[in-house]
């Protein structure tokens, strides 16, 4: 039972038109079993790309609109008392389904992003006292304003690590964005797409990543980027000590390693290269790099430090 990776790509296509690397972050993150962050303006087809994932996949998809009113019970469910029956009984909560849009993520309150955190990191909720498990494959893809600030909660550094991994997502290029005038202006339906996978064929698909071949110098290569967050000098960038308050944890070189044998899923190869690693390092790291003061003060973010430090790491 293979997943049919060129053919979900060209039908998420009909549907999402220059989200190219974003379309590719989700399947990435869906074929390691990693939650995704997305950050970028609206208007970009965030939920347009993850409902028509959820259509093309044949996965239960749900939708959480996070606010600052938003309660626990609201995301993961609560109990309810029958009075016919005279007992209580549990009624699941959006977050029961193998996708999970989480709009605005960083607008609901401490209280709900420890819920959230639960689910993602280990696949069940609790409610009543009971522990009740979530569907396989369980996905969390959240999105997030970059802009905007009032009324929003900055995401605590445990759950921001729980990301595998954190897309930014940018505009269309002009020719992309004049196609989707096009073809939306046209007709106010919704452009249909086939089912082409199911559940099955994704929890299958993990199985032939996890046996794609990561050469043990390409190993060393990782470990080598994401320790360089925490002791830099040793490649060359003492300066940047000053900049890193905190580096990326083992974690990362957990994620950097899964997601560069999914990417070479995708491509079709049965071996890692070191351009699956580089181009996704940004995307695993950013997240879990905190910079310092004097890092801010000089308008250096954490894409700047990576950046340097894939510069810097000598390539096998």
């Amino acid at each position: 039972m293979t997943f049919p990776v060129q053919d979900v790509v060209a039908e998420i296509r009909k549907r999402v038109i220059g989200q190219d690397r974003m379309v590719e972050r989700l399947l990435i993150g869906l074929l390691t079993g990693g939650h995704v962050l997305l950050e970028g303006v609206p208007g970009l087809a965030k939920t347009l790309t993850v409902r028509t994932l959820a259509d093309v996949l044949h996965a239960s998809f749900s939708r959480i609109q996070f606010t600052p009113d938003l309660l626990p019970a609201d995301v993961v469910g609560t109990m309810i008392f029958e009075s016919q029956r005279q007992q209580f009984t549990v009624r699941h909560g959006p977050i029961f389904a193998q996708i999970v849009l989480a709009d605005e993520v960083n607008r609901a309150p401490a209280k709900v992003q420890s819920a959230l955190l639960e689910a993602m990191q280990e696949r069940q909720v609790t409610i009543g006292g009971t522990t009740h498990k979530l569907p396989e494959p369980f996905l969390v893809l959240a999105t997030q304003n970059p802009i905007e600030s009032e009324g929003t909660y900055p995401l605590p550094e445990a759950q921001l690590d729980r990301f595998m991994l954190k897309v930014k997502v940018d505009y269309p290029a002009r020719a992309e964005e004049r196609e989707v005038l096009l073809m939306m202006s046209s007709s106010d339906a919704a452009i249909p797409v086939r089912r082409l996978a199911e559940p099955g064929q994704v929890l299958a698909a993990r199985s032939q990543i996890a046996a794609i071949h990561l050469d043990p110098r390409l190993a060393d290569y990782i470990v080598d980027i994401v320790r360089a967050t925490r002791e830099p000098a040793p490649v060359g960038l003492g300066a940047l000590g000053a900049m890193i308050a905190y580096g990326a944890s083992p974690r990362a070189s957990i994620a950097l390693a899964q997601t560069s044998r999914a990417r070479a899923f995708l491509a079709q190869r049965d071996y890692v290269t070191p351009q699956d690693i580089q181009d996704l390092a940004p995307d695993v790291m950013r997240h879990r790099i905190v910079l310092t003061f004097d890092a801010e003060a000089e308008g250096l973010d954490t894409d700047g430090v990576i950046q340097q430090i894939l510069g810097a790491v000598p390539v096998p």
